[in-house]
């Protein structure tokens, strides 16, 4: 026979193209269309409907400016003989001037009924609104279109100048290309339906095998059965010549693949965090619109914060939505505020991710989510399994993996283990997306890529359009019916996330095992782009640390209101901010003009909480008698110093406050033309050019410095990824590195300024020394005004380290410093918290920092056979899209270089540094409310419970890596009871309460395994 398959493949393609999807509308009516055009910001459908509307037509431009939004009100008659044929259906159909770019990344509108109801979103690919009157029966509906601008197109490069309100310009991106009455031929849509699913599965199998011979010649037969000219007659019978292919089961082995409706929404990206509650109330009035038409269509859906905001503005949707929860078939997911990323937050503020969005679901549904759900961060941190555990959940979902430029990990369905030990049984969806459309081609890659496969079977397909949203549509429910039992293809069914674990517990009763982080071999920029959101997250993340701290011993000391409120909605805000493209850097600007905003309300409300409890705590309490305090308070004291870190600072003990004499600084003394800082514990030795070229420990004599070598050295870097450019660094930035030179090295007060221009730039250093500490404090102001650069800020030391631990959430990560695999290779640019630490035997190096989080640590050997350890931060960038201004201005970055031995003396400096002591006037002693024995357990967080009770709730966490065994915590309060409990402050019912050992009057006794995370619940007496 000859080959003709590619001949029979463009008939088809061409027959679909030019007389089915032509034919799904029979006929159209015109309806009459007036529009309002919203002068600013969105407006709730109570005001718009009140608004004076003007006639509008077809081909009329709308949206008054990028970013704007028109009403439109649709009045028309559904005419007598539309929808009266069997397998017909009338319906709006509407087409803002959509282009081939996929739902959620331009243009898109809501309809609303005149009683203040949604139907549905209209999108590109969604664009019919159903009708509930009937033939000859008139209609009246509202839509509201936002003119949201394509800001990514197809190559997500290039600055626009649509990512800002300010700088969109007035000219209208969109005409209104299509608003009528349809008449669909359901019969049509089905026969399109039929041939999308066959046409994909053809593709999916070789054509000279007999399932792919059979679809191919079946799909030749019912084009021969559609009559070109009257595909309305002769639908029904290429149907029929369709449905024995469709009938063929699928074979006993064939993958199961559990279809979970979703939409993954940025909660800003693209687009700002106001369209992000407008894409809410779109896709999910979608969804509830095919739940109202398809009893057996279930929906997963992530992120509290996206509920809270359709419960505030939109209270008839989320009624729908508690309905549909009630249920069964709406499933709330993951248990997180926002899908937040997981590398840069904070330790108490991953956990809060936790105990806020769990707090929603329960509170408001009474819905206990037993998973993680993050498809889309930029890597997972080692942290996370302890926390998803200590918050109640056992399961995490993830895809982002699958992007990994180098290295795959080697599971789908596996436990990963935590840096605790804690362990939570992980699924990555194998179709590799998250936004699947139930393609043949997302299915046979799910089984293709299923790495289980052979033992267990089953696997989860997350289908709906994503990112921007819109969700799941009838086609692509049609599609999973469609392949639920179909020969050749992956089973399908419609189903839960439950349903997939369930299954995978069963397939897998000894999983493999994935041990630490989940680093992703992608977007390492996202560690450094958008710097002050980053410096925002940080100082936000201590000073929720501080009044929560202070409020709390206000609270038990004084008797003073807590303020439960405030707390809250400053923690909920913070939290959004840290959504996986707001805190990343990876949005368009109007997102960080938001989000910086937004840091500067949340620290004029923290200082103010901190002020009111720290001066009333200073001025005085039942518990400021200082006469039992040895050597007294000083006589001429007038400042009471607070210190809300939990290690001793200028002074001061842990999470106390004392009137004590403010650390004396070293000023630098010129010795030649270098210039000396001698605390007493080491000598740091400045250069004529302004580098750091020796810090001698002076108890054992050590230099830190490399030989020869200069530390707190800055390079500028060549910055232009191959894509994704607020996402990324490529490996190639190495190659092309420019230090800065000074112009000036200068003695300012106790500070040593060095300034070192560059380009449009100017880089400032200011060295500082403090009497008594083991360090070099290097404070980097930068006036940056270069693009696609990098700088970074180098710290060559004399050490041979064969890891660098880094502080992550709750405790550390240890990684390679050598290339010996590929997965080492692969990790050139790293994050950490507040501090890298590297050592030899009895000899080691922090590098702490006040807002940095992109490292990179490397070693090299040196001509005299020594080997030389690097430490570089990345400080700031200057990517160009999404952002074109993304990092120009003016910024401030403080660093600690710091001799000591021990991660814990790292974490001394990154908490001193992070929390530095504030001086309130007064003269009292505050004593801690918490005190802790061991010096490798911190207290990461005190604060009052979440029910409002009044407990004292008490986070800490084992960081140096080793068990602590007879831990003593003590309360200095009247206790009536201790109990150990989850992140919902929720007494543990696994036995690990019994490691709680309290006796009236006595310190609580833990023990604790390597970076175990305690939560203990403290009633007052």
């Amino acid at each position: 026979m000859h080959q003709d398959e590619p001949l029979v493949e463009a008939r088809i393609a061409r027959l679909v193209r030019d007389r089915v999807d032509p034919n799904v509308h029979r006929r159209a009516s015109p309806v009459t269309i007036e529009a309002w055009q919203v002068p600013d910001e969105p407006v709730p459908f109570a005001e718009a409907v009140t608004q004076q509307y003007e006639p509008f037509s077809v081909g009329s431009p709308w949206g008054g400016r990028p970013w704007g939004t028109t009403w439109f009100k649709v009045t028309g008659t559904v005419p007598a003989d539309f929808g009266t044929t069997e397998g017909t259906t009338a319906e709006l159909h509407v087409d803002l001037g959509f282009t081939k770019r996929q739902a959620g990344f331009q243009a898109e509108g809501l309809a609303w009924r005149p009683d203040g109801s949604t139907i549905k979103a209209i999108e590109p690919l969604n664009d019919s609104v159903p009708l509930q009157v009937g033939p000859g029966e008139s209609f009246t509906l509202y839509i509201e279109a936002g003119a949201n601008p394509d800001i990514g197109g197809d190559s997500f490069q290039g600055a626009t100048p649509l990512g800002s309100k300010h700088t969109a310009g007035d000219v209208p991106i969109y005409r209104l290309r299509a608003l009528e009455v349809v008449e669909r031929d359901d019969t049509v849509w089905e026969l399109q339906q039929d041939l999308w699913v066959l046409r994909g599965l053809m593709a999916e199998l070789p054509t000279d095998g007999t399932r792919g011979a059979d679809v191919l010649r079946v799909l030749e037969r019912a084009a021969d059965a559609l009559d070109p000219d009257d595909v309305a007659g002769t639908a029904a019978d290429a149907r029929a010549v369709l449905a024995d292919a469709l009938a063929v089961p699928a074979s006993g082995s064939a993958h199961r693949a559990i279809a979970v409706g979703h939409a993954h929404i940025d909660s800003a990206w693209l687009w700002p965090v106001r369209e992000t509650k407008r894409k809410c109330a779109r896709t999910f009035s979608n969804v509830l619109d095919l739940m109202d038409r398809d009893p057996d269509f279930t929906f997963a859906c992530s992120s509290a914060q996206q509920y809270a905001w359709i419960r505030d503005e939109y209270p008839e949707v989320f009624a729908r939505i508690k309905q549909r929860v009630a249920e069964g078939r709406w499933i709330p997911v993951g248990g997180m505020w926002v899908e937040s990323d997981t590398n840069l937050p904070g330790g108490e503020a991953l956990a809060r991710q936790f105990v806020a969005g769990k707090r929603f679901f329960l509170e408001e549904f009474g819905i206990y989510t037993p998973e993680a759900w993050l498809p889309d961060s930029f890597g997972y941190t080692g942290a996370l399994p302890q926390i998803v555990r200590a918050a109640g959940s056992k399961w995490f979902v993830t895809q982002k993996p699958s992007w990994n430029e180098t290295n795959v990990i080697p599971h789908t369905s596996f436990l990963w283990e935590g840096i605790d030990g804690s362990r939570v049984l992980t699924h990555l969806p194998p179709a590799d997306t998250y936004n699947s459309d139930v393609s043949p081609a997302d299915l046979h890659r799910g089984e293709r890529n299923n790495k289980e496969r052979g033992v267990a079977n089953t696997s989860m397909l997350l289908y709906g359009f994503g990112d921007g949203g819109g969700g799941p549509t009838r086609e692509m429910v049609a599609a999973a019916r469609r392949q639920h039992d179909l020969d050749g293809s992956p089973r399908v069914e419609l189903g839960t996330p439950a349903q997939v674990f369930g299954e995978l517990e069963r397939q897998l009763p000894t999983p493999g095992v994935w041990s630490g982080e989940m680093y992703l071999e992608f977007h390492r920029g996202t560690y450094t782009s958008q710097i002050r959101t980053k410096q925002g997250n940080r100082r936000s993340e201590h000073l929720l640390r501080e009044a929560e701290l202070w409020a709390s011993t206000a609270a038990v000391r004084l008797g003073q209101e807590y303020p439960y409120d405030a707390l809250e909605s400053a923690w909920h805000t913070v939290l959004l901010q840290q959504f996986h493209d707001i805190l990343p850097g990876s949005s368009i600007a109007w997102v960080y003009e938001n989000a910086e905003a937004e840091y500067a309300r949340v620290a004029r409300v923290l200082e103010e909480l901190i002020g009111t409890a720290t001066t009333a705590l200073a001025s005085g309490g039942p518990d400021s008698d200082t006469a039992d305090r040895p050597g007294g308070t000083p006589a001429a004291a007038t400042q009471v110093r607070f210190n809300a870190s939990p290690v001793a600072a200028d002074g001061v003990r842990a999470l106390g406050a004392e009137p004590v004499d403010a650390a004396r600084p070293v000023p630098p003394v010129r010795v030649g033309d270098r210039f000396v800082f001698d605390t007493g514990v080491v000598t740091a030795t400045v250069d004529a050019d302004g580098h750091v070229v020796s810090l001698v420990d002076r108890a054992s004599g050590r230099d830190a410095v490399a030989p020869g070598e200069a530390a707190a050295e800055y390079t500028v870097f060549r910055d232009t990824p191959n894509q994704w450019e607020a996402w990324d660094i490529d490996r190639a930035y190495q190659r092309h590195g420019s230090v800065l030179q000074a112009t000036s090295v200068t003695v300012e007060g106790d500070a040593l300024v060095v300034v070192r221009p560059f380009g449009r730039s100017t880089v400032t250093t200011r060295y500082t020394a403090t009497h008594g500490q083991p360090e070099l404090g290097v404070e980097t102001e930068a006036d940056w005004h270069e693009q696609q650069k990098l700088l970074k800020l180098s710290f060559p030391l004399d050490l041979k380290a064969d890891q660098a631990s880094s502080e992550i959430q709750f405790g550390h990560i240890d990684r390679p410093t050598h290339q010996n695999t590929s997965w080492d290779f692969a990790r050139f640019e790293t994050s950490a918290h507040r501090w890298v630490h590297v050592a030899e035997p009895g000899f080691g190096v922090a590098v702490a920092n006040d807002s940095t989080y992109g490292h990179d640590v490397t070693r090299r050997t040196r001509a005299d056979g020594g080997t030389t350890t690097q430490v570089r931060e990345s400080l700031v960038r200057g990517p160009k899209f999404p952002d074109p201004e993304a990092d120009q201005g003016h910024h401030v970055f403080r660093t600690v270089l710091r001799v000591g031995a021990s991660v814990l003396d790292a974490a001394d400096s990154g908490y001193r540094l992070n929390l530095p002591v504030r001086a309130v006037p007064g003269d009292s002693v505050v004593e801690p409310l918490v005190t802790v024995s061991s010096p490798q357990v911190f207290v990461e967080a005190v604060k009052l419970a979440e029910d409002r009770s009044g407990d004292v709730v008490v986070r800490l966490y084992e960081a140096l890596g080793g068990r602590a065994t007879g831990v003593g915590v003590d309360f200095g309060f009247d206790v009536a009871g201790v109990t150990r409990v989850d992140l919902l402050e929720r007494p543990l019912d696994d036995g690990a309460g019994a490691a709680v050992r309290w006796d009236d009057g006595a310190p609580v006794v833990l023990t604790m395994r390597p970076f175990e995370l305690v939560t203990l619940r403290v009633r007052r007496a």
